[in-house]
């Protein structure tokens, strides 16, 4: 198992990121160290209890005790807004080896959102409320139910009172992007409001987690001493900085281009051994995209294969990157 030293005194979460940060994903970034947590991408829950085979697809990490293979744990995520069947599924999620129950009232998507998922929630304290109270109810008392949000729909006006309902629900954990829906991803991240959440949540001992726009170690630096929380999430910038978390945690050296590439080139060995041959090119491209912030090459690299339709081709125009660099060095 890697493990991280004490420092910087907090912890470091991945980020669920819908259609990102699956199995694969976590299992290669996670191997540098440096996260004590990751959260899955959502489950999402209408009004059924779901088989077991859907849990163990989103996590197959529940057949190796609810951990990555570096071991890390790794935390199901629900999403809904039917409190009685997102109870039903988060006790199937505990049954089935999670260590606890996040729940989303955070995604931005559009198509989520209308369906009265994700952030639009946070324009229903009450629902809120109704959904964490009863997934708490549901699930036994060792596995913490946590909420991941944002600081509001379209403006920050139920902030406090959202903040409220997930305490009161019982929630043990609040991870708060620090932007609106309406925000979406534009910088920048207002990690000063994460501390309206925080000193509110700290007269319950309720630990606030602080995610968006944390890129580098000064990034991480400044959002908690502007957050006022120990706590960080790392979303895209574990994409684009795939030793992210191991930079902040240990200090170590960000890794050069030829490292990432393979890595990029691992990636997709995996997802070809897995049998998602189809999946892999279009997945690789939107690496390269996020990669793009930490290095200019791999901007060079998505020019040069962002017209490749099958994985043989893909991994044949990474692995020519890779002899370039080799051949430059």
């Amino acid at each position: 198992m890697i493990t991280r030293n004490s420092e910087p005194n907090g912890r470091l979460l991945l980020a669920p990121m819908e259609g990102v940060m699956d199995a694969t994903m976590r299992d290669l970034i996670t191997r540098n160290g440096g996260f004590d947590l990751c959260v899955t991408e959502f489950l999402r829950v209408v009004d059924e209890l779901l088989p077991p085979r859907v849990f163990l697809r989103l996590c197959p990490e529940l057949q190796q005790a609810a951990r990555t293979p570096a071991g890390t744990p790794v935390r199901l995520q629900l999403l809904g807004n039917n409190p009685e069947a997102m109870a039903a599924n988060a006790a199937r999620a505990v049954e089935l080896g999670s260590p606890g129950v996040d729940i989303n009232f955070g995604c931005p998507a559009r198509t989520v959102n209308k369906s009265r998922g994700g952030a639009i929630l946070l324009t229903e304290p009450e629902t809120l409320y109704r959904v964490v109270r009863a997934v708490r109810d549901a699930v036994p008392g060792r596995h913490p139910v946590t909420a991941k949000m944002r600081l509001g729909f379209e403006d920050r006006a139920r902030l406090v009172d959202n903040t409220r309902a997930l305490l009161d629900a019982g929630a043990a954990e609040i991870v708060v992007h620090a932007r609106t829906k309406v925000d979406g991803y534009k910088p920048p991240a207002y990690w000063d409001q994460i501390g309206r959440v925080a000193e509110i949540a700290s007269t319950r001992g309720v630990p606030v987690v602080a995610n968006g726009e944390v890129w580098s170690r000064a990034d991480y630096d400044r959002c908690r001493a502007e957050s006022g929380v120990a706590d960080v999430m790392l979303g895209r910038g574990a994409l684009a900085l795939p030793n992210l978390a191991a930079v902040i945690a240990r200090g170590d050296t960000p890794w050069s281009w030829s490292r990432t590439l393979e890595a990029v080139i691992e990636l997709g060995s995996m997802d070809i051994e897995a049998g998602r041959e189809r999946y892999m090119p279009s997945r690789t491209k939107q690496w390269l995209k996020y990669l793009e912030r930490a290095y200019p090459e791999a901007r060079d690299c998505f020019e040069r294969v962002k017209r490749v339709r099958t994985a043989a081709e893909m991994q044949e125009q990474l692995c020519a990157g890779r002899r370039r660099s080799i051949c430059a060095a």
